[in-house]
């Protein structure tokens, strides 16, 4: 019998609520089109747009109370679109400590300074800080209040079992077991994924020996909000150390292990408090009186599953692949995981997208996964060096560092962005993608665009398909409007926005706004009768010059399901 643990957990800044836990009243029934198995951040955010999607679902909470400690600490600029569509954005910048800027010392000499661009055209700041605990509770509370989602705490999944239609699930609570049946199944249950070993699934990639020791602590220190990169310190020679400022006035320390530190010395609070006294006098801080949070102790790794799709089981977030959270990665990819995931099954189940379309699933998120493995690996090879070739050039950029210019940028940590799907399956072929402007290329985020106030493009562009049309004629292309209507009668979600620099009306338009021309030529390259076609995550997937009769058709053809 599962027995989660039922006294909350101890916090110097989070209140912990301990959920009461779930047994449904008719086990075999189940009113869920999708089960999502993990409670985390992941499985949260998909739950929530899974519901914007219209799709009813089930989450299996194995404990009774969200995770402990910062854990996933900084959320990127797209992390922060996303989790706008999950309904919790603004509440999480209510409390977030946002930021820019890093910086990275050695020999006591800040050798390098990373600048991140704030764009006011974007609705959010490049960097938020925010604990993962804070994050849970905002997704909890909002889940709790849409009817199309059902969580179950406690619930803990034993064993599972697929045909072509659906996956059959035994669940464990503190009242016994039960088990139902589920058309679908996500898979958002962490790192050590039960659903993926039960499977025998194997990651592809590299794991570093690279081993660090994560400490929140709460201190009053008089620093901003910033990155703090510390390259072979006197008392923990060879290895780095990472510092975030979080909210609550808390601090996190990142530092990393020596090679011959087991993790059991690890995580001895005489020697987490001496690694922490040590970091705090090399900052000039050892008068500071500090207080002990929450520790943990985490490997670089950098690992996928090769596919995403098994049939009616479906992976998301760390269970589908392992990051090293250098340029935070981990949740932030997760996240971007969902968002191209959700409208994909959602299209599916609502019966207009082909299999070809959930299948893409797996090319788009692999191959994020792919491009991340391979920066993040430059990255870890930088701060956590494997090998002793490896070190030999880590140790000689840190010494040249001290005096030549040049070097500095190899300490560039490579953050988070969101990912293009150049090669997606969803791109349109035929279009004039290859003759417009290459920052803008086919797989790319539409850039954002700040409307009025605090009105934003993304806010319009909702979970539809969108063509953004660039003009100021008083009507759309009779052919356009045809070919929309056409797909929005096989079930396809659609929205029409016009972006003028003349009209604030547009017949056929869903919506139009009345924008600067230079911004609209700076930011879009935009010209007359100029054509976007932008998927439900906000990545373009087709862009024409002028609209051609039969563009859109063309475009949906590979993905839409032919008897819908």
């Amino acid at each position: 019998m599962h027995t989660p643990v039922t006294v909350p957990r101890q916090s110097l800044y989070h209140s912990y609520t301990v959920y009461p836990h779930t047994f449904p009243s008719d086990p075999a029934r189940s009113n869920g089109v999708v089960t999502i198995v993990g409670g985390g951040p992941i499985g949260l955010v998909a739950s929530l747009i899974l519901a914007r999607h219209g799709i009813k679902n089930i989450v299996l909470l194995s404990e009774q109370q969200v995770s402990e400690g910062s854990r996933g600490l900084v959320y990127t600029r797209r992390s922060m679109e996303i989790l706008k569509v999950a309904g919790v954005a603004d509440r999480i910048m209510e409390k977030a400590l946002s930021w820019t800027s890093g910086n990275s010392f050695y020999s006591g000499k800040r050798v390098f300074r990373m600048e991140n661009p704030v764009d006011p055209q974007d609705s959010y700041p490049p960097l938020n800080n925010l604990q993962q605990n804070h994050l849970e509770t905002y997704l909890v509370e909002e889940a709790a209040r849409q009817p199309l989602i059902e969580l179950r705490w406690g619930n803990h999944l034993t064993s599972f079992s697929q045909d072509e239609h659906e996956v059959t699930l035994v669940v464990d609570t503190p009242e016994g077991e039960y088990t139902y049946k589920t058309p679908w199944l996500i898979a958002a249950d962490g790192a050590r994924s039960a659903v993926r070993q039960s499977m025998g699934l194997t990651m592809e990639g590299n794991s570093y020996e690279g081993r660090f020791v994560i400490v929140d602590i709460r201190i009053d220190l008089p620093l901003p909000t910033e990155r703090l990169a510390y390259f072979s310190p006197d008392w923990n020679p060879g290895n780095t150390i990472l510092l975030h400022k979080e909210p609550d006035n808390i601090w996190r320390f990142d530092y990393q292990l020596p090679a011959h530190v087991s993790n059991e010395e690890a995580l001895d609070l005489q020697n987490i408090n001496q690694a922490v006294n040590a970091q705090l006098k090399m900052m000039g801080y050892e008068d500071k009186q500090w207080e002990l949070d929450w520790y943990s102790v985490y490997s670089a790794r950098a690992l996928t599953l090769p596919e995403y799709v098994h049939n009616r089981i479906l992976f998301a977030g760390d269970s589908a692949h392992m990051l090293p959270i250098f340029g935070v990665r981990g949740a932030n990819t997760g996240f971007q995981d969902v968002m191209d995931l959700c409208w994909k099954l959602a299209a599916t189940i609502k019966g207009w997208g082909s299999s070809y379309l959930l299948n893409s699933y797996t090319h788009d998120r692999v191959g994020a996964a792919m491009e991340i493995i391979d920066e993040a690996g430059k990255s870890t090879r930088f701060m956590a060096p494997p090998t002793d070739g490896f070190r030999l050039l880590r140790d000689a950029t840190l010494s040249l560092s001290l005096k030549h210019e040049f070097v500095r940028p190899l300490f560039h940590w490579r953050t988070s962005r969101a990912h293009v799907y150049r090669s997606s399956p969803v791109n349109s072929i035929g279009d004039d993608n290859q003759d417009m402007i290459p920052e803008l290329e086919n797989g790319a985020p539409i850039p954002n665009l700040k409307l009025s106030g605090k009105q934003y493009l993304y806010d319009e562009l909702g979970l539809d398909f969108n063509i953004v049309y660039f003009g100021n004629e008083e009507s759309l292309p009779d052919s356009l409007q045809k070919e929309v209507n056409e797909l929005r009668s096989q079930g396809v979600p659609f929205k029409v926005i016009v972006l003028s620099s003349e009209n604030t009306a547009t017949a056929g338009a869903d919506k139009t706004f009345r924008v600067d021309a230079q911004l609209l030529q700076s930011r879009y390259g935009a010209s007359q009768g100029q054509v976007y076609l932008v998927r439900p995550d906000h990545h373009i997937c087709g862009r024409w010059k002028k609209y051609v009769p039969g563009s859109l058709e063309n475009a949906f053809q590979k993905f839409i399901k032919k008897s819908a």
